[in-house]
């Protein structure tokens, strides 16, 4: 999605959640800053640092620059289901793995180490940042509610790509999307994604421990931030089926 077209997205969720543009980009700033002190991968050179040689965990093949296939993991009720899918048919060898956020602790917990999280830090951290130990590049999203963890955990990071929502800057991208989940499949689509799965993207009111790591229950009902977060992910979605060439198949509404 050309910058353009996001900058009306943007607006209207600006307007509708009364966030601040400014915050936005101040974050932005100082994410860019950080970045320029210490490194980080430009989009082309992302999928070349994709190995990872620990064998001690469930990891995809050693080269997949040439694969067009991804599997976008989100971190709704139907994640843990969607993943054992995944591993009984074998499809880690074939797509590139990216997860939204917490999504990354399910992963893990079936030995499974993700090539790409997409993050706003907003997860469980330590599972995030195990991640990042083991491999996992981080698309690491700045806005004006996560200055403190950008502070706190972006110089403790390998392998960092910066994302914004606001204009993008010298050492940021913004690829389109909102939430996690859905900036995934817009990170799918500049990798030049042929056919995205999406895994875990339910796309209704219930929320899960991955996604809200404080819920003392494996699920519950989302409170309406969270909700109107999830509609604008599905709409987002659905601009990309009718404007992007591009197959994407959800599991949780095309196979279920």
């Amino acid at each position: 999605m050309k910058y353009s077209e996001w900058e009306k997205w943007y607006n209207k969720i600006l307007e509708d959640f009364a966030f601040s543009k400014d915050d936005d980009e101040k974050t932005a700033n100082i994410l860019n800053e950080i970045l320029d002190k210490q490194g980080f991968i430009k989009l082309e050179n992302v999928l070349n640092n994709l190995h990872n040689d620990n064998l001690a965990i469930h990891k995809s093949c050693s080269n997949k620059s040439d694969i067009k296939n991804f599997i976008v993991f989100g971190a709704g009720p139907s994640l843990k289901k969607h993943i054992e899918l995944v591993k009984k048919k074998c499809l880690v060898e074939d797509y590139i793995l990216i997860v939204a956020d917490g999504a990354t602790s399910a992963l893990l917990e079936e030995n499974i180490v993700p090539d790409i999280i997409v993050t706003d830090l907003d997860g469980n951290i330590d599972d995030l940042m195990l991640a990042n130990d083991l491999g996992s590049v981080f698309i690491l999203h700045a806005h004006g509610h996560n200055l403190e963890n950008i502070l706190k955990y972006t110089k403790k990071l390998k392998k960092v790509l910066g994302t914004t929502q606001s204009k993008p800057l010298s050492n940021l991208y913004n690829f389109g999307g909102f939430s996690d989940g859905d900036r995934a499949v817009f990170l799918a689509l500049a990798f030049g994604g042929e056919k995205i799965v999406l895994a875990g993207m339910d796309f209704g009111i219930m929320t899960t421990k991955y996604s809200r790591p404080n819920l003392t229950s494996e699920i519950a009902e989302a409170d309406e931030v969270k909700q109107k977060k999830l509609k604008y992910a599905e709409e987002l979605v659905e601009w990309v089926k009718n404007n992007e060439n591009v197959e994407i198949i959800n599991l949780s509404q095309d196979l279920d």
